[in-house]
């Protein structure tokens, strides 16, 4: 019942106005609806307990009853501590704080039986506790059930009680208000094929598990029910977009049916037809397309867009292409104005380092509509930047760009809302495709062009640089260019990596008679692409550099890709990274 739930958290008892205030600027907690939505983000066994001189595993959580023999302030100022000396029949163990010394030490009481839990750590070879929770211990039946949960909270809450434990009584004390307010918000049919727990159920053994079966069944409930709705929401926005947004009808096929015949630098598979079949029925279909192209990284995805975008042009309608970073809209320019050169189609080209002069010209272009293609940067959604009729927008690694960015290039079109394709190169199973872009039509380009060669990869240690090094040495005395990544531009003391500019150094001394290229984000986009271009002309043999080469630099020639700490990246950066090389004939290796 939402009038329940919507109950400001100030009227909850045990609350009251101040506390309120505090959980809503710590946690966002407003209302009861917050509060019992407020997840256990882990669950302790509170059942066994350890003595002192069994104490083995360090950084396990260990429970102990005890007390308090001594405890005392040391040090002075900001690095001052409180330290407790806590034992039991078989030994004793430092406690010690490190924040609210003051505030915790006018709480401890000497001689008072005491249930202590946290993870053990050796300073010294003394063993303690750092910063462990403390209570004083009633009795055994007391004592929580199986599993305890403990919640997301902050220091500032700790000092007013509001603990893990404090978050904890508060929700158990909306639960036994609300038992009877809980209503179910899935259908029978669905609760009843899949054997999910009722609403009731799930919320309360999320909170208060008995079991680690219970808890798993609540968990399994809860998840359901948040992707289901969020599936539902987006089939609901893509049958009302589909309704409510009528499309630029596109039925024209002469512009690529010439490009096709007479101009098409090599053959397209299968897939790729199929995907320009499906772009061109939505085309025709008169509402407005969103549709994701998915495909392996060289698979061909840009031809697709290109030829796409020609029977929007058919149509006097102007198209745009937004890439995230400089280098990829330069390499999309440079690739589609030597495509589109024989049709006589115009493209310009917008990114954060075009100049005033060139600018003027580019919005002369778009506003009369002599520009057709339009490609760029982020630079794209910039207020001044208007169309006369743009009818297509490309975006390509859609993942790189957020909701908002892709609203405002689509808020462009002067007389209607433009076509979308968006593109993405990082394999996602259909399943999840759906869930993460349902408002989306997708389609799949699942084969490769002919004799592309599957990437070579293989995980090598520090101590086997050397031969790593000695094989990058052999691919280019045939003729080959390497890559060499790195997480850092330079070194840091919170996160030990390899860092570019360190590594920069060594790949100079170890190849010393080679030229090497050197990216990285700090360089001013000039310098980035200078150093681009002397390693597509072939001129250096290395490039080092961080992930801003990391989507759409086509350089067939680039046959090994070296990344140096692979566990600081995501698995979609390594699959980008890798799909640097074996963009051309020969055998590559990652």
């Amino acid at each position: 019942m939402p009038g329940f739930f919507s109950k400001n958290i100030a009227y909850l008892k045990g609350v009251g106005p101040q506390k309120a205030e505090q959980l809503k600027k710590e946690l966002g907690i407003t209302t009861y609806a917050d509060l019992i939505q407020h997840y256990p983000f882990r669950y302790e066994d509170r059942t066994k307990f350890h003595k002192i001189n069994n104490i083995r595993n360090l950084n396990t959580y260990v429970q102990i009853i005890g007390v308090i023999k001594r405890f005392e302030l040391v040090g002075h100022k900001r690095k001052q501590r409180l330290v407790a000396k806590f034992a039991d029949e078989t030994g004793q163990i430092d406690l010690v704080w490190f924040k609210g010394a003051g505030w915790i030490r006018d709480k401890l009481k000497r001689d008072v039986q005491y249930i202590v839990f946290g993870k053990p750590t050796k300073f010294a070879s003394i063993l303690n506790i750092p910063h462990p929770e403390i209570e004083k211990y009633v009795d055994q039946t007391s004592l929580s059930g199986f599993l305890q949960p403990i919640y997301h909270t902050t220091e500032y809450l700790r000092k007013k009680s509001l603990d893990s434990k404090g978050i904890n009584r508060l929700i158990n004390s909306i639960l036994s208000e609300s038992i009877h307010q809980i209503k179910e918000t899935l259908p029978d049919y669905i609760i009843t094929t899949l054997r999910l727990l009722s609403k009731k159920e799930a919320l309360n053994h999320i909170h208060f598990p008995k079991s680690l079966i219970q808890l798993e069944k609540a968990r399994f409930r809860l998840k359901f029910e948040e992707l289901f709705y969020i599936q539902l929401r987006l089939l609901k926005l893509k049958i009302s977009r589909s309704e409510k947004f009528p499309g630029m009808v596109f039925n024209k096929s002469q512009l690529l049916t010439d490009f096709y015949i007479n101009h098409l630098p090599f053959k397209l598979t299968e897939a790729q037809k199929k995907v320009i079949r499906e772009v061109y029925s939505d085309f025709k279909a008169g509402k407005q397309m969103n549709r994701l192209v998915q495909g392996d990284v060289g698979s061909g995805k840009t031809i697709v867009a290109f030829l796409c975008m020609l029977i929007a042009i058919d149509c006097n309608a102007q198209c745009a292409l937004m890439a995230p970073t400089e280098i990829l809209a330069n390499q999309h320019y440079t690739g589609l104005t030597s495509l589109a050169k024989p049709l006589k189609v115009k493209i310009s080209k917008l990114t954060g380092s075009s100049k005033a002069a060139e600018r003027k010209e580019l919005h002369r272009g778009l506003q009369s509509g002599l520009t057709n293609i339009l490609v760029g940067t982020h630079a794209l959604i910039e207020d001044k930047v208007k169309f006369q009729n743009l009818g297509l927008v490309v975006i390509d690694e859609q993942h790189r760009f957020g909701v908002t960015q892709r609203a405002k290039l689509w808020n462009k079109g002067q007389k209607n809302f433009p076509h979308v394709l968006v593109m993405t190169a990082t394999p996602i199973p259909r399943t999840l495709a759906l869930t993460l872009y349902g408002d989306l039509d997708i389609s799949t380009i699942d084969q490769l062009p002919k004799n592309r060669k599957p990437i070579q990869t293989n995980l090598f240690r520090d101590s086997q640089r050397i031969r790593v090094f000695s094989f990058i040495e052999n691919e280019i005395k045939k003729g080959r260019q390497a890559y060499i990544v790195y997480p850092l531009i330079e070194e840091s003391e919170k996160m030990d990596y390899k860092d570019l500019m360190d590594g920069y150094e060594s790949i100079c001394r170890r190849f010393d008679d080679l030229p090497i290229s050197i990216v990285h984000g700090r360089m001013k986009p000039e310098s980035k692409d200078y150093e681009m271009q002397r390693f597509i002309r072939g001129e250096t043999k290395i490039m080092v550099a961080t992930t801003v080469i990391e989507v759409g630099v086509d350089i067939p020639n680039a046959s090994v890709m070296v990344i140096e700490n692979a566990e600081k990246f995501g698995l979609s950066q390594l699959h980008q990274l890798r799909g640097r090389v074996g963009r051309g004939v020969e055998q590559s290796y990652c």
